[in-house]
């Protein structure tokens, strides 16, 4: 499936778009990291939740459960917060 990457980490993978699979969300994330490792823990805590600067989207629904099924036709998009001052 495709999976949208944020700019600020693409410096792991130099796409803006990627291919990974997986039946989960998690899944799916597995498969980043182990194409891209160390990309995962960019997204994910250590309580293996959603860090709270990153959004998820599936199909344009915020998803929060890395349990959620997933689809190959189905398409990922991680956004990162962006901050200044």
């Amino acid at each position: 499936m495709k999976v949208h990457i944020p700019t600020q980490l693409r410096s792991y993978t130099h796409a803006t778009v990627v291919e990974a699979q997986g039946q989960t969300l998690a899944e799916v994330l597995f498969d980043l990291d182990r194409q891209f490792p160390g990309i995962r823990f960019r997204m994910i805590n250590e309580q293996d939740e959603v860090r709270e600067h990153i959004r998820i989207f599936v199909n344009r629904e915020t998803v929060f459960d890395l349990t959620k099924p997933l689809g190959s036709d189905d398409e990922v998009r991680i956004i990162g917060a962006l901050s200044g001052g």
